[in-house]
């Protein structure tokens, strides 16, 4: 869908912001999707629920590397069913399906998440020139006003035959539009490029790197460098933490690593490590 097809069915207030201009998808698609490389396709919709529901429901129809966009999220979710809602066309809302197959053992495939967040903020240190940091497992954070503020956030599920990744980046969001507090945006972290189209580029062609080498490597996290550059990008590593664990349990210590399965290990205060494969990690304090 191009921007006028877009405009077409909105009120005409809709693209009133001219600070917020709608993604041009013809250009896009030219600058993407290429012959031999991973995206496929690229469509942009004026709203959606959820792009990663979207994408799911048609994957099974749908080559590797389908791209899907949307200005604006009504449903968008993230861990544990949160919601995850913006401004019209203040962020990149899209989802991406990948197809790992035979390549990469299943057991493997959890690993795409933190990928993403790999890709997501490599993308963004080089088109935005802002330093995105990671948190475990799918969240990222940048500094505004010398605080670290969740920017971008990432939802990887399993369909079918691959897996579908959505990735809800807020871009010019300012202080007043913020869903809360602790949240922070590209424009408040003093982005050099907050125009929507670079970053997406940059986002996609570092992932399609990045997914490259982990496939080409069997999955292997080590082999494809994802691990190591996985740790020294993540925040989480040794803080002080608190991890809500499924089942209501909760777990304090220190952040010590990411194994080899993607899994938080932390040291608790009588000196046991636990490996956390899921659930909500909350950052308490930096350890010296």
């Amino acid at each position: 869908m191009t921007p006028s097809d877009a405009s077409a069915g909105a009120s005409a207030g809709r693209w009133s912001n001219l600070d917020r201009p709608p993604l041009n998808a013809a250009a896009l698609q030219r600058a993407v999707v290429t012959e031999s490389g991973l995206w496929t396709s690229l469509e942009v919709v004026a709203a959606t629920g959820s792009t990663n529901a979207d994408l799911a429901a048609r994957a099974a129809k749908l080559p590797e590397g389908a791209v899907l966009v949307a200005e604006e999220q009504t449903a968008g979710r993230g861990r544990l069913d949160r919601s995850w809602v913006a401004p019209a066309r203040s962020g990149l809302f899209f989802s991406v399906l990948l197809k790992p197959g035979d390549a990469v053992p299943q057991e493997r495939w959890g690993w795409l998440t933190l990928l993403a967040g790999v890709a997501t903020a490599t993308g963004l240190s080089r088109a935005a020139g802002v330093e995105a940091v990671l948190k475990w497992p799918n969240d990222l954070l940048v500094s505004v006003d010398g605080e670290e503020r969740k920017t971008a956030g990432i939802l990887a599920e399993r369909v079918a035959d691959g897996v579908v990744v959505g990735i809800g980046l807020n871009v010019t969001l300012t202080e007043d539009e913020l869903p809360v507090p602790e949240a922070g945006s590209l424009a408040l972290a003093k982005a050099t490029v907050t125009d929507r189209e670079p970053l997406l580029k940059a986002v996609l062609r570092s992932l399609e790197q990045w997914y490259g080498n982990w496939r080409a490597a069997g999955g292997d996290p080590a082999a494809s460098g994802l691990q190591e550059t996985y740790a020294a990008g993540c925040a989480t590593l040794g803080r002080h933490v608190r991890a809500e664990l499924p089942g209501g349990r909760t777990l304090t210590g220190t952040a010590e690593a990411v194994d080899a399965e993607g899994r938080l290990v932390i040291r608790t205060a009588e000196d046991r490590h636990e490996a956390v494969g899921a659930g909500d990690v909350v950052h308490l304090r930096s350890v010296h």
